[in-house]
């Protein structure tokens, strides 16, 4: 077998449909497009979305509107009643909370919230505290520390 012997497996090959080019071929007079109306006009071109001058469903339904901020950022929320596990005067750091299983990854940044009540002092370090979580903690004897984080340096 040579190169010029070679080809195509049987039907893998079709030829271009030639619209246009008397009846006797089968695509004449309308050319496959049938007979007036919007599509069937040159240049023609249906915008996504578009349901022929009907009110699109897009617009129908409020709830598929509006967009996603891609800037947003999620933060590990952690309340400071959870820190009581952790001894008086030591220092909870994002590492600490994630050996303690108190927040599972450092992937997000945490925040500390201040739901329940503290009663020792600790040094508490961490992305970012509520006004609340911070005046418990100051309360208790305890100092807050924040830590920047990466993606908030944009």
């Amino acid at each position: 077998m040579r190169q010029n012997e070679l080809s195509p497996a049987p039907g893998s090959r079709r030829k271009r449909k030639r619209v246009g080019r008397g009846n006797g071929s089968g695509h004449g007079t309308y050319s496959g497009r049938g007979c007036k109306g919007q599509k069937s006009r040159s240049g023609f071109r249906m915008k996504p979305g578009f349901e022929g001058g009907q009110l699109p469903l897009i617009r129908r339904l409020p709830r598929k509107r509006g967009f996603t901020n891609i800037f947003k950022i999620n933060y590990s929320l952690v309340n400071i009643d959870k820190l009581n596990q952790f001894e008086t005067g030591s220092e909870v750091t994002p590492e600490g909370l994630v050996a303690a299983g108190v927040v599972k990854s450092l992937r997000q940044p945490i925040k500390i919230l201040a739901g329940g009540d503290i009663t020792h002092p600790l040094l508490v370090k961490a992305n970012r505290f509520s006004a609340a979580a911070k005046a418990k903690i100051e309360a208790a004897g305890g100092t807050v520390e924040e830590i920047g984080h990466a993606a908030e340096t944009n």
